[in-house]
């Protein structure tokens, strides 16, 4: 995998060219400040400039209960997230353009492995604070910032410069099961991988002829010879009623998962030397399922509603035990201490 093949799977370089086969999206240049801001390694504040209030509000009654104190330390202060007036503007604009809730991603890569930190577990966002809350919690998005090209085979070779660009789809609710990964090698579609492999979808199994062919007369008709390299992997969708739409490019090395083939088996092209048609993998009986490899990036649900805030009654228990907790230690101390 060479730099260049990076850089030619890069949103804005593939998406004019097949602009009528995918997902309606827009395009921003991500200013220098915000990419600083998502680098920034101190405490997830988020602006809130741009959120609607009503989920911030605490219920009176809690606030009655019990008044709590969070620091004796007079010198505390607040953090406060910065702000970006003009790309906050812009950025709305385009989501009100896209019906109101988009799908967000960088250059290449989207916050897939961040959704669990979402109240609603999903990459849908309705603003700029959604946004940034996805993309500051992800480790897919920290690659695409600071190391595009890391498993590049011409290291020795000068870093391209890359231009960042914040990346807005229309949202649509698409069918895990319906997501299919494709491998080309030389300009010929080897393989083709369910692309959420950790369950079971008995229509894929029932369809699988079916699917073969739609997703390799899509490939022959849109995408092949039409894409800048010979190697690559690029996504699909094959919607209910058959018709199949480009989701995504990736480089083909190892960067990119390659689900359930292995990139030995894909380099060597060994697969589909003697079939007309790809090969095919999917997730063939409920004793396959696996859990999903982005569970890795996930934190218990306890503490994404006290980060979030919520549950309030949970984070005022975790107040609580923690007071009694440093209570407790006190104690213990004062006893232990010689007379």
């Amino acid at each position: 995998m060479k730099k260049e093949q990076v850089v030619h799977c890069q949103f804005s370089v593939w998406y004019p060219i097949f602009k009528k086969h995918t997902i309606k999206s827009l395009i921003l240049p991500l200013p220098q400040n915000v990419i600083d801001y998502l680098l920034d390694d101190g405490t997830l504040v988020v602006s809130g400039s741009d959120h609607n209030t009503e989920h911030a509000n605490i219920n009176s009654d809690i606030d009655a209960e019990e008044d709590i104190q969070w620091s004796d330390d007079e010198t505390t202060t607040t953090v406060t997230a910065p702000e970006f007036p003009e790309f906050t503007s812009k950025v709305l604009e385009s989501i009100n353009a896209l019906g109101g809730s988009v799908f967000p991603k960088l250059n290449w890569s989207a916050p897939r492995d961040a959704n669990w930190i979402a109240l609603n577990s999903s990459l849908q966002c309705s603003n700029l604070s959604d946004i940034f809350l996805l993309f500051k919690s992800s480790d897919f998005i920290t690659h695409d910032l600071t190391q595009p090209f890391v498993q590049c085979s011409d290291q020795d070779s000068l870093d391209p410069v890359i231009s960042y660009e914040l990346v807005l789809r229309k949202w649509s609710e698409l069918i895990p099961g319906g997501e299919f990964r494709c491998f080309v090698k030389e300009n010929k579609l080897i393989a083709i991988s369910q692309r959420d492999y950790t369950q079971f979808y008995h229509h894929i199994l029932k369809q699988e002829d079916l699917i073969t062919h739609a997703v390799q007369n899509f490939f022959i008709k849109n995408v092949q010879y039409n894409f800048l390299d010979e190697d690559f992997v690029f996504d699909v969708y094959r919607d209910s009623q058959g018709r199949v739409w480009l989701i995504d490019f990736n480089p083909f090395g190892e960067v990119t998962d390659s689900l359930l083939f292995t990139w030995d088996e894909l380099r060597t092209g060994e697969i589909s030397q003697e079939q007309e048609v790809p090969a095919f993998r999917y997730t063939n009986s409920g004793v396959t399922v696996q859990p999903s490899p982005c569970l890795s990036y996930r934190i218990p649900r306890d503490f994404v509603d006290l980060s979030a805030g919520e549950d309030a009654y949970k984070l005022i228990d975790f107040l609580k035990l923690t007071k009694s907790q440093q209570e407790e230690s006190e104690d213990e101390d004062e006893e232990s201490a010689p007379q």
